[in-house]
């Protein structure tokens, strides 16, 4: 029988052993913080582009320690080689494992062979965020664009992340699409790979 018997004592914390468990941070909590480290960055910059770069580094070192995280745990320290692999490996379980669910599209650039897009109609960090009129084109995106290049560049896949609105038809808010576009090194790579 499955689940009867005595559950092992522990005398100290300390002796538990580290289980895998359900890692979810409570949403009302991430959104104050989050919120909070936008408020900071504002009172630090002055115009608009700066406070997206800004949110793009501190999403790297997000980025950066996540592909750490689940290539340790799920991969068991092994990393992508290919550009479609490393793509789905974002789009897919790098996705899921921080927004609970994968991304909406994944598709290629029709104009440039270099350029990959990963679409969210509802992106979590623009959920809860108003951005007032004098702010215009701010999107918090920037944060989600620097850890996918956070993750891209820890596997060695060098990329400019940046993160658009692209307005939808019937919907009063815009999706938002983090646009990919790989350093010309990768796209050789993965030519010489076949």
């Amino acid at each position: 029988m499955i689940g009867v018997g005595k559950a092992k004592q522990y005398g100290n914390v300390l002796d538990k052993p580290l289980a895998k468990g359900k890692q979810e941070v409570s949403l009302s909590a991430f959104a104050f913080l989050f919120s909070e480290l936008v408020q900071y960055n504002q009172t630090q910059v002055d115009n608009i582009g700066e406070l997206e770069r800004r949110l793009e580094d501190a999403g790297y070192a997000v980025g950066a320690r996540v592909l750490e995280l689940l290539c340790h745990r799920d991969k068991g320290n092994r990393r992508e080689t290919r550009l479609l692999g490393i793509l789905s490996f974002v789009h897919s379980t790098v996705w899921k494992v921080l927004f609970g669910k994968v991304a909406d599209s994944l598709e290629k650039g029709t104009e440039h062979e270099d350029e990959y897009m990963i679409s969210e109609k509802e992106l979590l960090v623009n959920k809860f965020i108003s951005i007032p009129k004098d702010m215009g084109t701010f999107n918090c995106g920037a944060f989600v664009a620097g850890i996918v290049r956070g993750v891209l560049d820890g596997a060695g896949f060098p990329a400019v992340v940046t993160a658009h609105f692209v307005p939808m038809e019937g919907q009063q808010r815009p999706r938002t699409t983090i646009l990919i576009k790989f350093a010309e090194e990768v796209l050789q790579r993965e030519a010489r790979l076949g």
